[in-house]
């Protein structure tokens, strides 16, 4: 009886640690969303009636956000401070940007490095799939934790 009692609370505490994990899946489709506007996305059939002030309020609160820095993930291509390395992060910062339409690119120099970082991700998880294929042509990239842009 003891042991049909342990299994049983055995088996309550671990039900809701894996609805945890379903939630966690939830958290991932959202950064599918980002950067774009809710409003522009819905498809045909569904309808919003609302009024012009809730939709012009949506679009201010939107609009004033976009300069404000959040805690997120960038990916680090390229770290360098040799004889052409600023020549190597421009190089690198157009072939990404025309590659990865979307992908905002940062190009910065910090006496005496130059650095390229992609991206603006709220998550770890996020970063890594852009960081996967980006693995095969930069050898050397690695993940940071950096202040990011605020979504557009």
């Amino acid at each position: 009886m003891k042991k049909v009692l342990a299994i049983l609370f055995f088996l309550m505490t671990a039900i809701p640690s894996l609805r945890a994990q379903d939630t966690l899946a939830v958290a991932a489709v959202d950064s599918v969303l980002v950067g774009k506007d809710i409003l522009g996305i819905i498809g045909p059939g569904v309808s919003i009636d609302q009024t012009p002030v809730v939709r012009s309020a949506l679009r201010t609160y939107i609009a004033s956000n976009k300069g404000k820095e959040l805690s997120g993930y960038r990916i680090r291509v390229f770290y360098d401070n040799g004889q052409n390395a600023r020549t190597k992060s421009e190089s690198i910062e157009r072939y990404i940007a025309g590659t990865y339409a979307g992908i905002r690119v940062y190009r910065t120099y910090e006496s005496p490095n130059y650095k390229v970082s992609v991206g603006d991700f709220r998550t770890k998880d996020e970063a890594l799939g852009l960081y996967n294929s980006l693995k095969a042509i930069y050898p050397t990239a690695f993940i940071i934790k950096e202040n990011i842009n605020y979504p557009r």
